[in-house]
C-alpha cells in the first residue's frame, strides 16, 4: 500500500496543474491544496482495486486517480468558501480564499473540475473505458451527486432534517464519489457489472460511515487535532446534532460492522487489496 501511494504522490508531484500566465500567484494556487497532502482516500480506492485484478494498469490509472483526487479538492476548495462553511484551515493548512482572495479560490475550484476529466481522457486507456469513466465522475461528482448534496446542505442550514434526509444529503454530498472511485476501479480492470454495482454500494456506506465519523470528529477533535477547521456545524444537518454524540458514536459503529462484513464477503484478491487500506478507515472514530 505504501509503494501504491507513493507511485500516486510521485506522479502527483510531476502533474500538478498550470497555468502558463504572467499571474503573480494563480499557478501556486492551484497546486497548494493538491500538494497539502491528505488521505488521498479516493485515488487509493481506485488503485487498490486496478491492483487486485490487472496490476499492470496501475500507472495507466494513475491519471484516473488524479483527475479523482482533483474533483474532490476542487469540493473542498469550495465548501470552505465564505459563501458556504467560511473555513479558515483545510489540511492544516490556511484556506485559499484566506491565503489568496475569494475569487482566487472559486477559480482555482473551477480549474481543478475540468482539469479531473483533462487528466482522465488523456489516461493511456481504450477509449470505450474513458468514456465509461468519464460518465461514473460526472454522474457522482455532479447534479445527480456530490453538487445536489452540497445544495442540499447549504440550503437546509439552521433547517432541521429527517434522519432519511440527511443520509440522503451525505450519500449525494460524500458517499458517491466514494462509491463510484471503487466502481471506477472497477470499471479499468474490467471486473463484471455486478462486482461493479457491489464495489459502489459497498463504496455507499463507506462514504456514509465516514461522514458520521467526520461529525464526531467535528465535535470532540480540536483544530490541530483534525487539521482542518472544527467546531463549524452548529447551523449544519449533521449526525451529532440530530442522534446526539452517544447516538452518532453507535450508528458508525453499526455501520462499521456493516462494512466489515462487506469487506470480508468480496473475494480474496479485491478484499487483500482493499484490506490494508480501509481497515484503518473503518474504526477511526474510536481512536
Amino acid at each position: 500500500m505504501k509503494e501504491l501511494l507513493s507511485q500516486f504522490e510521485d506522479y502527483l508531484l510531476d502533474n500538478l496543474p498550470k497555468s502558463n500566465t504572467f499571474h503573480p500567484y494563480f499557478e501556486d494556487a492551484l497546486g497548494d491544496m493538491l500538494k497539502a497532502g491528505g488521505k488521498r482516500f479516493r485515488p487509493m480506492l481506485l488503485l487498490s482495486v486496478v491492483k487486485s485484478n490487472k496490476s499492470l494498469l496501475v500507472p495507466n490509472s494513475l491519471p484516473v486517480a488524479l483527475g479523482i483526487e482533483m474533483l474532490h479538492t476542487y469540493s473542498l476548495v469550495h465548501d470552505d468558501l465564505p459563501s458556504m462553511d467560511n473555513a479558515d484551515l483545510r489540511r492544516g493548512f490556511q484556506t485559499l480564499h484566506k491565503k489568496y482572495d475569494e475569487v482566487t479560490a472559486i477559480l482555482v475550484g473551477d480549474a481543478l473540475n475540468s482539469e479531473a476529466f483533462n487528466q482522465i481522457v488523456n489516461a493511456p486507456l481504450h477509449n470505450d473505458i474513458k468514456v465509461k469513466l468519464v460518465q461514473e465522475l460526472a454522474t457522482n461528482g455532479g447534479i445527480d451527486g456530490m453538487i445536489i448534496g452540497q445544495a442540499i446542505d447549504c440550503y437546509f442550514e439552521n433547517k432541521k432534517l429527517e434522519l432519511n434526509q440527511l443520509e440522503f444529503l451525505h450519500i449525494h454530498k460524500t458517499a458517491k464519489l466514494i462509491a463510484a472511485s471503487l466502481k471506477m476501479g472497477a470499471i479499468i480492470s474490467e471486473y463484471n457489472e455486478q462486482i461493479q454495482e457491489k464495489l459502489f454500494n459497498f463504496g455507499i456506506d463507506i462514504g456514509l460511515l465516514f461522514q458520521i465519523q467526520d461529525d464526531i470528529i467535528d465535535e470532540t477533535q480540536s483544530e490541530e487535532e483534525a487539521g482542518k477547521t472544527t467546531q463549524n456545524d452548529e447551523a449544519k444537518n449533521s449526525f451529532v446534532n440530530l442522534l446526539g454524540l452517544e447516538g452518532a458514536i453507535k450508528a458508525a459503529d453499526e455501520l462499521a460492522k456493516k462494512c466489515e462484513s462487506q469487506l470480508d464477503s468480496l473475494d480474496d484478491g479485491l478484499r487483500d487489496s482493499l484490506n490494508e487500506l480501509l481497515l484503518k478507515y473503518i474504526n477511526r472514530h474510536k481512536n
